[in-house]
């Protein structure tokens, strides 16, 4: 489905300002369907001033829906016989464009008097002007389903009055506000608990949900008649004096988010001033108990700690070891033992590297650029040829999970080493590693094929000696690298002369989601 950008920008003349003030409105609109029990519709003027497009609609999550079909990107015309056919809407609607004419022309919110029955369910039609600085920018159609009218309780009057408010604002331009604060990521909804304060900031209703909230938090009496943030003052833990912003939220006095903990509770309250005529006449407080996610939350940020913990200490193991390992090389005489423990070194090393990266992140997931440069020097800088290297990586590898960062940490050292070792053994050269990652077409009946990453360790040495064999080589270091391709990296390594001279070794591993690139 198209996205309200897409659909304001390819059919209206609305500018960038209008454009975010709809955004606004339609990302806090389910507020105003739960409130109603209604469907919401949002309908803009096309760019020619022809008819009308459909450009965002939202069903409440209290009562019944009034369309089963999405309307987003139909179209209602000021004539049948021109414009655009394409997403017409249906005759009904057609007919239901009177009042969506009348709100735009009058600017005010018009009501049908009588349900509509073409559906086959009573529908209440109403449609509420949107306007911006005194600008309007489209209409909103309210249509709620009465199919399950009954005698309202004073929970859904209080949600209808809050709703008559709310429309009232829209069509006024006090809402949404523009001077909010930044949302939580899930901010408290209508259903999870919902306090009216007056004109004081004094509370004249409370849902159930939002009386238990505060019952958690410690209250003993009820909520109807106190002063809702000398309350909420009076019962958090962690209250200071001095701030200001946790009384302003709770007295509804400005549009903002806040958290009051207590007796190891903690409830969630967003507060929408509600502002007709431009006379302050009360606010609506959303309550919601969050005591279990922060609990979590608490609970997740404890063990990335631990975690993090944990691959420092193995780092610091690792280089210990290396350390007794590096001071057991000198004692040694024989330059086989000398230089079989200088490899156990840089293998060590090269893990730590890995370990080291993963403590300083908040997940399992490490910037192998890095890692890899520091391979790529410290395989360089101990060759025990003597030679002058020059390393080089061209490419990135970008993110990838412990499970992949730490054998190809292994593979990666023992290549470059090897081609340090043979490849340039008779003098100085170069060591270029080039990294390339793909996405092929999917195969048929797939949505996606795994991403691929390409190495390649190339030098201009000497090249591969005679009768090479990567299946039969008695080297430990290609061992290694074969078994840790084959079984942990689920990868394909080729080794070949280059053209010109020197040798190539060719790295090509599945990662799937594992590695984003930053090309």
């Amino acid at each position: 489905m198209p996205h309200l950008s897409d659909l304001i920008r390819r059919y209206t003349a609305l500018k960038t300002a209008d454009l975010e003030w709809l955004h606004s409105l339609v990302s806090d609109w389910q507020l105003l369907a739960d409130l109603s029990f209604a469907d919401l519709v949002l309908w803009v003027r096309l760019r020619d001033d022809t008819g009308w497009v459909a450009v965002a609609q939202m069903r409440p999550t209290t009562g019944p829906t009034a369309f089963q079909d999405d309307l987003v990107e139909k179209f209602l015309h000021d004539t049948d016989g021109e414009g655009t056919t394409a997403g017409r809407a249906s005759p009904q609607m057609q007919a239901k464009r009177v009042l969506i004419d009348r709100a735009w022309s009058e600017g005010r919110i018009c009501r049908e008097g009588d349900p509509d029955w073409s559906g086959g369910v009573p529908v209440r039609e109403e449609t509420i002007p949107v306007r911006r600085k005194g600008q309007l920018l489209g209409v909103i159609q309210r249509s709620t389903n009465l199919s399950s009218a009954r005698t309202p309780s004073r929970l859904e009057l209080t949600y209808l009055q809050s709703a008559s408010d709310l429309a009232q604002m829209i069509a006024e331009g006090e809402f949404p506000f523009s001077d909010q604060g930044p949302l939580m990521v899930r901010s408290p909804r209508v259903g999870d608990g919902l306090l009216r304060l007056d004109q004081e900031g004094r509370v004249v209703y409370a849902s159930p949900n939002a009386l238990s909230a505060y019952r958690r938090l410690g209250l003993a009496a009820d909520l109807v008649g106190t002063s809702l943030a000398r309350t909420t003052s009076e019962l958090s833990a962690v209250a200071d004096p001095r701030d200001e912003s946790l009384n302003w939220t709770a007295g509804g006095r400005i549009p903002q988010e806040a958290e009051v903990e207590a007796r190891g509770s903690t409830i969630q309250l967003r507060a929408i001033p509600l502002v007709v005529a431009r006379n302050r006449i009360g606010a609506l407080i959303m309550v919601r108990d969050v005591t279990e996610l922060r609990r979590r939350e608490r609970e997740l940020m404890t063990k990335d700690a631990t975690i993090r913990e944990i691959h420092h200490r193995v780092k610091n193991n690792l280089q210990t070891v290396a350390a007794l390992l590096r001071l057991q090389s000198r004692r040694l005489s024989n330059p086989e033992g000398r230089d079989a423990l200088d490899e156990a070194v840089r293998r060590v090393g090269s893990i730590a590297i890995v370990h080291e990266m993963l403590s300083h992140t908040p997940d399992e997931t490490v910037d192998f650029d890095d890692i890899a440069d520091r391979v790529i020097e410290m395989a360089a800088e101990v060759s025990s040829t003597g030679a002058f290297v020059v390393p080089r990586r061209v490419g990135h590898f970008g993110l990838l999970s412990a499970l992949v960062a730490t054998p190809l940490s292994m593979v990666l050292t023992e290549l470059v080493q090897n081609a340090v070792e043979h490849g340039l053994k008779q003098g100085p050269g170069k060591i270029e590693v080039r990294v390339h990652r793909e996405a092929p077409p999917p195969a048929p009946g797939e949505d996606k094929s795994p991403a691929r990453l390409l190495i390649e360790i190339i030098d201009d040495g000497v090249g591969l000696p005679e009768g090479f064999d990567l299946e039969t080589t008695s080297s430990l270091g290609l061992q290694i690298v074969r078994t840790l391709i084959a079984g942990e990296l689920a990868g394909r390594l080729e080794i070949t002369p280059e053209k010109g001279g020197g040798t190539k070794a060719l790295l090509d591993l599945p990662v799937d989601h594992e590695v984003q690139s930053y090309t």
